[in-house]
């Protein structure tokens, strides 16, 4: 399975333009983008649109954590959530999302918040 990306519309945009431009065969979306969810959706509705079209969301919000404990109290599902690090450079991020894309990937962040980087 291909994993995917979809950023949060809080996070710049510079993320998608460097990792589509390191490496354009991996798919990261933006909130907002044709075929996301519009510019606006609330997070649980985000959560719910990630599980539905496996995609998992990629966040400097600190209130996921809370949506995602109601969401999983719902029996509901999302392939994972990755919490940006702010002591990270774009650069450093970008490389910690294409190496965790390139990794086999079975469910491994599913219902989980990771915050980066992972070691």
């Amino acid at each position: 399975m291909t994993l995917k990306y979809l950023l949060d519309e809080n996070v710049d945009k510079v993320y998608k333009r460097q990792f589509v431009q390191r490496n354009p065969t991996l798919i990261m979306w933006v909130v907002g983008d044709p075929g996301a969810p519009p510019r606006g959706t609330l997070d649980p509705e985000i959560l719910r649109w990630c599980e539905e079209h496996n995609f998992l969301l990629v966040t400097n919000r600190t209130s996921i954590p809370g949506h995602l404990a109601e969401h999983v109290a719902q029996e509901r599902h999302t392939p994972g959530i990755f919490i940006l690090n702010d002591k990270l450079t774009i650069g450093q991020t970008i490389d910690e999302l294409i190496l965790i894309a390139q990794a086999p990937f079975n469910d491994e962040y599913q219902n989980q918040i990771v915050h980066l980087p992972l070691l």
